[in-house]
């Protein structure tokens, strides 16, 4: 077994003593597979801003699926792209990703806007994460500096804003109180930042 497996197989067994429901997948195609699998048919799915969920082709798949989309990049007014944003939280499922996660099974995530941090701890019936293990840290005390440190400076950068902006709201998940709520799918190719 690889070193990087053997590292993904010990990060699911502390993400499910956690009550995340957690799996692995050698590559992103493989990851972007196993995340729509666990998409029912005709859900209502709705994202936040994720490179991650793009990059595995995740959000290619869903939106030639059989789903109903919450899509806020189809919002002609900022107006209505904050009301798709409201309504991605009554979502069945919601897609995203985590700017760090520690090798004992944290989470851990940075937002400008709020949307997406308020759909994982509240709101979608199901999160659906994909992370690669690129933003695996050793430690819960890592968390922080990594999402400040290489995820905010490149989100940054990608949408053209203050680091400031982006770096808005702080959520640590330690634990997932509704069992299996939040699926996480690690991914042993780099993906996101």
């Amino acid at each position: 077994m690889s070193e990087k497996n053997e590292r993904a197989e010990k990060l699911i067994a502390e993400l499910k003593k956690r009550g995340f429901d957690a799996y692995y997948a050698q590559t992103k195609n493989e990851a972007a597979e196993k995340a729509l699998s666990l998409i029912p048919a005709k859900s209502s799915v709705a994202w936040g801003g994720s490179v991650s969920v793009d990059q595995s082709g995740l959000l290619a798949k869903v939106k030639s699926g059989d789903f109903a989309l919450i899509d806020r990049d189809t919002a002609k007014t900022p107006e209505e792209r904050v009301e798709l944003m409201r309504k991605g939280l009554t979502a069945d499922v919601f897609l995203t990703s985590f700017n760090a996660v520690s090798e004992d099974g944290v989470l851990f995530n940075i937002d400008g806007n709020g949307n997406r941090v308020a759909a994982i701890t509240f709101g979608p019936k199901s999160v659906v994460a994909v992370v690669g293990m690129n933003k695996v840290v050793a430690s819960e005390s890592d968390l922080e500096k990594r999402a400040l440190t290489v995820a905010a400076p490149l989100n940054a950068k990608r949408l053209n804003v203050d680091e400031r902006d982006i770096c808005a709201i702080f959520v640590k998940t330690r634990i997932c109180k509704n069992k299996g709520r939040i699926k996480i799918v690690l991914c042993g190719e780099d993906l996101g930042y």
